[in-house]
């Protein structure tokens, strides 16, 4: 029996209820990245082997369980040489320090600036440097997302390096097939769109501009968050706050019904082969559709989605663009798919010679059965339905439940502020302490000659001693 630990918040096989999801923070608060470590586990899902999960932080075993009770360490990551994840990456080197198995990570991207901008990664260097000679002592090789997170590690000095893309595209193995259902769009196509929290060029106008124009158009949300607004609500409405992006229970998308949130990868799969076309900054929201044969463009907003579009040859848009370029039936006309699609098998060759070079039993070895196994049952699972926002026909239980929501938020914000204060103030005392030790070891003089050096001063005074 071959015992393999995956890096990934749950199985595929996992029918995750939407309170389980909100409280577990499932996929590391973006859903989306269920999608690549659900293909890595379908990937090592044979005969003869089994897989558990380690969640993406608190359930992780110590490393001395890990190495007495499992053959291969696997590790899919995402954008892990990134400033918000820079913490957790020096978490996961530690373990993988004390780890003495082999490990596979499948794989890893760096994030930066959408002309690959080194610079941006210095902040970044020695952890990255740490993680990379961690992994290289117990691998001959790191795989990578694309050419520029190779580059980087290159810089870095590092050159047991392989581009690989990311296993979620290869979750058909050879299988990909993507065609346009109809010469064009009119305002009647089932469209979806996805995007990413945060300001970015002119996002929100592109979203209220396609929301305009095509009635049935839905925003696919994948965070957290998005999930929380959805089963919670807020108080925009109430306290009039719009923002152009779908965030707020106040914006149109959500008051009309048309936002959708899937806990899983396969019920996402599902709703968007039904679909006409899925365009967005999320490039795993964009990966679903292609596996789902729905043609899907992305909105390339930082080096992390640009490698992986250029790598697969995913028809994508930079979003420095102005915003009337991203018309859904302009982006869908424009799109071609050949090269997607023909380039498909030589990748697949190198993501299967990456694998196999580390020693990993696969399912798309010659004599397994390509995952026909892992389909029957996923298809044999009742999944959890798509969460959409609850009816506001509640005679304002609504609003007293999404007030509650905030005041809570608001409350657990202020604590952790006075957390970091608290902190703060107690490594400044720590610090003077240090100090002051200091300045009493570097006195010359000794208790006694200071306490007969201040006595003889105030018997002087009196006219005591001369």
């Amino acid at each position: 029996m071959t015992r393999i630990l995956l890096r990934s918040s749950k199985t595929p096989f996992e029918a995750a209820t939407t309170e389980e999801t909100l409280q577990q923070k499932m996929g590391g608060k973006n859903l989306g990245n269920l999608v690549f470590s659900d293909s890595a586990y379908k990937m090592l899902h044979l005969p003869g082997t089994e897989i558990d999960t380690t969640g993406f932080r608190t359930a992780v075993p110590e490393p001395e369980q890990i190495n007495e009770e499992y053959d291969y360490f696997v590790l899919p990551f995402a954008n892990a040489f990134s400033p918000g994840f820079h913490k957790q990456l020096d978490y996961w080197t530690s373990v993988i320090e004390k780890v003495t198995i082999p490990i596979m990570v499948l794989s890893v991207g760096a994030q930066s600036s959408l002309d690959y901008d080194l610079d941006r990664m210095r902040p970044l260097d020695e952890s990255v440097k740490r993680f990379a000679s961690a992994v290289l002592d117990k691998a001959p090789s790191i795989g990578v997302r694309g050419e520029f997170t190779q580059r980087y590690l290159n810089h870095l000095g590092f050159k047991d390096v392989e581009v690989i893309g990311c296993p979620s595209m290869f979750r058909y193995g050879r299988s990909l097939s993507v065609e346009k259902k109809t010469p064009a769009l009119n305002t009647d196509a089932r469209i979806g769109i996805s995007t990413t929290n945060g300001t970015m060029g002119d996002l929100g106008q592109i979203v209220m501009d396609n929301y305009e124009r095509y009635p049935n158009l839905r925003y696919i949300a994948q965070d957290i968050p998005d999930l929380e607004t959805l089963y919670w609500g807020d108080t925009s409405r109430a306290a009039g706050r719009h923002k152009a992006m779908p965030a707020l229970r106040s914006h149109p998308l959500f008051e009309e019904n048309r936002v959708r949130l899937h806990l899983d990868p396969i019920t996402w799969m599902r709703e968007l082969r039904e679909y006409d076309f899925v365009f967005g900054t999320r490039i795993h929201g964009n990966i679903v559709s292609l596996l789902a044969g729905t043609p899907s463009v992305v909105m390339c907003h930082d080096s992390r989605t640009l490698e992986l579009s250029k790598y697969f040859e995913i028809p994508h848009r930079l979003m420095t663009e102005p915003s009337e370029e991203f018309d859904a039936a302009k982006l869908y006309e424009q799109a071609d798919y050949s090269a997607l699609v023909k380039g498909h098998d030589e990748r697949f060759d190198r993501m299967m010679g990456y694998v196999e070079k580390h020693g990993v039993p696969h399912i798309f070895q010659p004599d397994q059965d390509g995952g026909a196994a892992f389909e029957e049952r996923i298809n044999s699972i009742e999944f959890t339905p798509p969460v959409e926002a609850w009816s506001d026909e509640d005679g304002g239980i609504g609003y007293r439940i999404g007030w509650l929501k905030e005041s809570v938020r608001d409350l657990n914000q202020q604590y952790k502020k006075a957390q970091r204060q608290q902190a703060s103030l107690e490594k400044k005392i720590a610090q003077m302490n240090k100090r002051l030790v200091a300045l009493e070891k570097g006195s010359k003089m000794s208790a006694y000659r200071r306490v007969r050096r201040t006595g003889g001063r105030a018997l002087r005074r009196l006219g005591l001693r001369k």
